[in-house]
């Protein structure tokens, strides 16, 4: 079998700055969007809108810190810790250093009962009334409150799961982040839009999250096999689904545990060459988000 080194080429690994920062202002300027059109015009439709569609650009800041986390976002290592922590961990309760540790230790140990985040998959499938508890812990607030109190304490990286330095100061940072996010929003006039950034964060993100996680190594084929055709999953999705769910190539997830030096940007033409050379001929293909869902959930 082939090593995994040897289904790499050059052009694989090769960073833009110019593309990061087109996807991290990007993201930034369609959070603004969604929360000027819900300043300017309120309504049960456009916050609905709101709470639908913002989490999958929160979500997009928080994968743009794993591409940061992996030194792939940026060509070099300071300007992957200062956007990386600043516009994408801390907005969203982040902490760039101690998830990068943490997420390295998953790559590590995917496949084994090490893996630090099995916890977040490892019961699955599940049966429909358990899932349906966790979806409502999720939007009543309750999974948000337990990651406050949690950052509140001294911090955590809930993108990881894992404990985060501790560090008080890594508080006062998230608190200046989101003081900043309140500034600019009332500079725009529509300061009171700030409280529906963080009531979508607290509720809708936090399902996209958990959604998220299951569709990467939920109910794979072998979660105890370090092989990463058998342990994670690439969802092959419309732009719908991705803009909502997984955003910035993050459906690729096989490939990105196959090779995580490889930029989100050239994960789909990765793809493409490995099925190409039938690296991925045994491998369940997966069309969408709800047929994942379908097979993590039993009914009942």
């Amino acid at each position: 079998m082939l090593k995994h080194s040897e289904l790499l080429n050059a052009a694989d690994r090769e960073r833009s700055d110019w593309r990061a920062w087109w996807l991290v202002m990007s993201n930034w300027a369609a959070i603004i969007a969604l929360l000027v059109l819900a300043g300017l015009y309120p309504s049960m439709l456009t916050i609905s809108l709101l709470w639908v569609v913002l989490p999958g650009r929160q979500l997009g800041l928080s994968v743009l810190m794993h591409e940061a986390g992996h030194g792939t976002l940026f060509s070099t290592r300071r300007l992957n810790h200062w956007v990386g922590q600043w516009l994408c961990a801390l907005p969203t309760l982040n902490d760039l250093p101690s998830y990068a540790a943490a997420h390295l230790n998953h790559h590590r140990l995917t496949g084994t009962p090490q893996d630090p985040d099995l916890a977040n998959y490892r019961a699955y499938p599940v049966d429909g009334r358990s899932f349906r508890r966790k979806v409502i812990r999720d939007l009543t607030g309750q999974t948000g409150a337990k990651l406050v109190v949690g950052a509140v304490k001294g911090g955590l990286s809930h993108f990881s799961g894992q404990a985060a330095s501790g560090d008080r100061l890594l508080f006062l940072k998230q608190v200046l982040v989101q003081a900043t996010l309140a500034l600019i929003l009332m500079l725009l006039g529509i300061g009171w839009t700030w409280l529906l950034w963080f009531a979508t964060f607290m509720t809708s993100y936090m399902l996209v999250t958990r959604l998220r996680q299951i569709a990467e190594h939920a109910a794979v084929p072998d979660a105890n096999d370090p092989d990463p055709r058998m342990s994670t999953r690439t969802v092959i999705a419309p732009a719908w689904q991705r803009w909502l769910l997984a955003p910035h190539g993050v459906n690729f997830h096989l490939e990105h545990h196959l090779l995580p030096g490889v930029p989100c940007y050239h994960l789909p033409a990765f793809r493409a060459r490995l099925v190409e050379m039938g690296w991925l001929d045994r491998v369940p293909v997966f069309s969408g988000y709800p047929e994942v869902f379908a097979h993590a959930v039993r009914r009942g």
